[in-house]
């Protein structure tokens, strides 16, 4: 049945998004284990400071310290760590475009 509007294939439709994915998790893979353990910027500043005893701890750590939790492998937790941090910025990524695409569609009807 022809609608009038070429037929593509999930992966030809999407090949940018899935290359772009392809190419994150390697930089993942590649470049998490090699991260500093020191501390980042803030935290550098308020031990320089002196005033890193003052601070309160989140209430709610997703992956505390990049690190998931049950897992003992270091590296292995770190990377895996960042490929969900990639995963959940491209699934908010992409329903936030979705969301976009629609509320456009709507008011152009």
């Amino acid at each position: 049945m022809d609608n009038g509007q070429p037929t593509t294939s999930f992966l030809r439709r999407y090949r940018w998004a899935i290359i772009g994915l392809a190419i994150t998790a390697l930089v993942v893979i590649i470049l998490a284990p090699l991260a500093s353990s020191d501390p980042d910027g803030l935290d550098r500043v308020s031990e320089d400071k002196g005033f890193s005893a003052q601070g309160e701890d989140a209430p709610y750590e997703f992956l505390p310290d990049y690190s998931i939790p049950g897992i003992d492998n270091e590296r292995a937790t770190v990377i895996l760590a960042g490929l969900v941090g990639v995963a959940l910025v491209f699934v908010l990524s992409t329903a936030f475009g979705a969301y976009l695409r629609q509320s456009r569609r709507s008011n152009q009807t």
